[in-house]
């Protein structure tokens, strides 16, 4: 058997699922690189209009309707000599790397209408590749890590490191950029400014690298029993359809779309929120706090694992989204350093459980999938997942772009704060994520596996796996 391949019914050691879990950091800090700084850095810097960049986000998402469930469905239907992920995944992070580092590289003078172009050709492209890893990486938990139990453990160690490809998103580049909060337009400035993100995804872009490597050498596996599947993979169309007629992803991928809003929101107002309404200045101070964030993240992480592991994943989720959102509420009306150091903690706390739950929720997902089509089609719903999370980042431009010119701040001009400025940041920063999370919640409460029905789902799980293991022994 190819050292690859997972035998049937082996359990995957300790060792194994640390390096399987690094792939995670390559994923998150090469992303999260790219969501927490590409609006900021083309809004400030290169095109300065929040509606050209608003439609660039658009454009991007309808790629994204095509790229996405199309790439799932695509490796769910792979039946190779390497194995259905690992074309996808090895084929995606070389392109996701050296575009990480053309995102940056825009023209800073000329025409709005070439860095407009540059701007939507690069974000989809980099869209692409990094789906083609993402999706693929991320396919591979519900199929390596078989029930709740291994992948509540399994998944302490994926998080944890996500999480530090968060840290490394968050913190690296700031040694490398200067805030952009007093940015007036000088050209020569903006060179510089340029270089210095320049400068930082080089340096992500090695280190991702690095973790991809270790991961793609030591933790890429498949198993065995499941090699077949790709052979009886509905096509393209039915399995979408088949997917969406799923009342589990039905409810979930909307509180997904929720949470990733809040991912995607947090970053790009916190050095307004920080900067302007707390009065902290200085990148690195304010990447600190998001910092604060994943760090308290890390240490609530085992609490929330074994909370998980003893009431379900829907019980545990549901109230770590209600967590969250009753911790947006003081962000209304702080406004000095020490409350907010503590708000971000408890984000932190919040945010432990929500990223915990979140693929322990779609593995479950996958799993009644299974039993009602007898296949494990993981890319495809991790591809739908993924078209709908991108949504995310189109709603918070639109926020952005309907608070912004609002409150007198269409173009970039940190001359122009006011009070009705400072409310708007206050409002996408409080006002706009509770009402998403509420919205979030109110899907997941329709969610309708529970502890005790996913009891009888694994039971279904362990006959049809025992054939797929006499058919492949």
């Amino acid at each position: 058997m190819s050292s690859r391949e997972i035998s049937p019914g082996e359990m995957i050691s300790k060792k194994t699922t640390i390096f399987y879990s690094l792939a995670g950091v390559s994923d998150l800090m090469t992303y999260q690189m790219f969501a927490f700084y590409i609006f900021n850095f083309y809004y400030t810097i290169i095109i300065g209009n929040i509606w050209l960049v608003s439609i660039g986000y658009i454009i991007w998402s309808f790629w994204n309707a095509f790229n996405d469930p199309l790439i799932g469905a695509l490796s769910d239907r792979t039946n190779s000599k390497w194995g259905r992920r690992r074309p996808y995944i090895i084929g995606g992070i070389i392109p996701t790397l050296i575009i990480l580092i053309l995102l940056w590289t825009a023209p800073i003078t000329g025409s709005p209408l070439i860095q407009f172009i540059y701007f939507i050709v690069m974000i989809c492209l980099f869209d692409t590749f990094y789906t083609s890893f993402s999706l693929n990486q991320t396919a591979l938990f519900p199929e390596m890590f078989r029930d709740l139990d291994e992948r509540a453990k399994a998944n302490n160690y994926r998080q944890i490191f996500n999480i530090i490809g968060l840290l490394f998103a968050t913190l690296l580049p700031s040694f490398f950029v200067e805030t952009v909060i007093d940015y007036v337009g000088d050209p020569v400035r903006k060179a510089e400014l340029q270089t210095q993100y320049i400068t930082a995804a080089i340096v992500m872009a090695i280190l991702g690298a690095i973790f991809a490597i270790i991961f793609i050498m030591r933790g890429l596996k498949e198993r065995k029993e499941y090699t077949k599947d790709s052979t009886k993979a509905p096509s393209f169309g039915k399995s979408i359809k088949l997917t969406f007629k799923n009342k589990a992803f039905r409810s979930y991928v909307l509180t997904n779309l929720a949470q990733w809003y809040i991912f995607g929101l947090i970053p790009i107002i916190n050095p307004f929120f920080l900067g302007y309404v707390i009065g902290i200045t200085g990148a690195l101070i304010q990447q600190m706090f998001l910092a604060l964030i994943f760090i308290a993240s890390i240490v609530f992480m085992i609490i929330w694992r074994n909370y998980f592991a003893k009431n379900g994943a829907k019980k545990s989720h549901m109230r770590a989204l209600i967590l969250m959102t009753i911790i947006f509420i003081p962000t209304l009306f702080i406004w000095e350093i020490i409350g907010a150091i503590i708000v971000y903690i408890l984000m932190g706390f919040a945010f432990a459980g929500i990223m915990f739950g979140r693929d322990i929720v779609m593995s479950s997902i996958i799993d009644f999938d299974e039993t009602q089509t007898g296949l494990r089609r993981e890319g495809t719903y991790y591809g739908v997942n993924a078209l709908i999370i991108r949504l995310s980042t189109v709603a918070v431009a639109l926020s952005i772009a309907v608070v912004f010119p609002t409150v007198g701040w269409a173009t970039y001009d940190p001359s122009s704060i006011t009070i009705f400025t400072l409310i708007g940041i206050r409002v996408l920063m409080g006002v706009f994520p509770i009402i998403v999370l509420c919205l979030g919640i109110l899907s997941f409460k329709r969610f309708p596996i529970t502890q005790e029905n996913y009891t009888e789902i694994k039971e279904k799980l362990k006959e049809i796996h025992s054939d797929k293991i006499s058919k492949t022994t």
